[in-house]
């Protein structure tokens, strides 16, 4: 026998528990509980067609939610990522309709999609940059940060209609800048552009955060902020990052919503945020930090958004909808503490019998 073999033979093996694999899993029953539910219940539930038309409005709140969960697992928050959808479709539809005014050659410049989307995403992003400034540079509690800026990304984008809503958001020909829908109602081979958004933004964000050394500092400042500190990790640089990813992502959820729409509205993406958060507790991303799975969030998006769609299916009133919602949220809160605690007591277990 090896002396790694000899090793592992020799480790004291953690006492292991049903009810604790049961737990770990707990947003996949979910996820096969509700599909189960529904399927029984309402008629063609699970045809092909209404599973792409479900997983296509799930998107914008999965997308939504992977950047909050970046922002969770270090333990903090992000209330204005509605907002900046909100914001992020007034910028697109501005540029789309109107384009940018140079006034001291009296011409207009419209702006190429392509274009509108980097320009729009970086004002995403912008916004993430002033949340993390904000939370690092001036010490201001994350939820706090996040609320002022909140408001203020809602404010400018009403600003920029003055609370009109930009419609009709094709393009014209003569300005080269068409195929903005494209991006919300396209399809590729059967599949939403927006599903296939999710699926490359899960890919790059559970490689980035369970593959790289910015996923590891994440984790470590989330778990313990001190001693991430002390053992060199740029505790604050990671937290500006975070809140840059979470930025980022809430403005391409609002291309997609104003794409699919043709249209944005001042007001697009509110309490968007509250699904964001529900669907990364739901997928098991601890609120106190270093605790979490990108691939999580994104099942309890799928948990959320089939409930609220299958409700809908049902003729469930929105009051109702709004309470079982609220009920599977603190149910999700309540069955990880009670993790918690077994994972605990069997590692207490585990040190006593070592």
């Amino acid at each position: 026998m090896s002396d790694y073999a000899a090793a592992i033979a020799a480790k004291p093996r953690r006492p292991r528990s049903p009810l604790l694999l049961l737990l770990s899993f707990r947003t996949l029953i979910a996820l096969f509980a509700v599909l189960v539910f529904f399927g029984l219940t309402t008629p063609n539930f699970l045809d092909v067609g209404t599973l792409v038309l479900l997983a296509k409005h799930v998107s914008i709140n999965a997308i939504l939610a992977i950047g909050m969960t970046f922002v969770v697992l270090t333990g903090g928050i992000d209330l204005s990522v509605g907002s900046i959808v909100g914001l992020a479709g007034m910028i697109a539809g501005g540029l789309i309709n109107y384009g940018i005014p140079l006034g001291p050659w009296q011409v207009t410049l419209f702006p190429d999609v392509p274009t509108v989307i980097l320009v729009t995403l970086a004002a995403g992003t912008l916004v993430g940059t002033i949340n993390g400034f904000l939370v690092t540079a001036l010490n201001v509690a994350p939820f706090i940060a996040t609320l002022g800026t909140l408001y203020a990304a809602r404010g400018a984008a009403l600003l920029l209609s003055n609370g009109e809503t930009f419609a009709n958001l094709v393009g014209r020909p003569a300005f080269h800048n068409t195929g903005f829908p494209l991006l919300g109602a396209g399809m590729v081979g059967g599949v939403p552009v927006s599903v296939l958004l999710l699926v490359a933004s899960g890919l790059v964000a559970a490689y980035a955060a369970g593959r790289t050394i910015f996923g590891r500092r994440v984790y470590a400042v989330g778990g313990n902020e001190r001693a991430a500190l002390l053992s060199g990790v740029p505790v604050h640089r990671v937290k500006l990052a975070v809140y840059m990813i979470s930025g980022a992502c809430a403005a391409l959820a609002g291309l997609i919503v104003a794409s699919e729409l043709v249209a944005a509205h001042p007001a697009s993406g509110e309490s968007f945020e509250l699904n964001a958060i529900a669907a990364t507790v739901l997928g098991g991303t601890s609120l106190a930090g270093g605790r979490g799975t990108i691939w999580g969030t994104i099942i309890g998006a799928f948990v959320i958004g089939i409930l609220g769609d299958g409700l809908v299916m049902l003729g469930v009133s929105s009051f109702w909808q709004m309470v079982i919602k609220g009920v599977v949220i603190i149910a999700a809160v309540v069955l990880d503490q009670l993790q918690q605690r077994i994972q605990r007591r069997l590692a207490v277990q585990a040190q006593e019998a070592g």
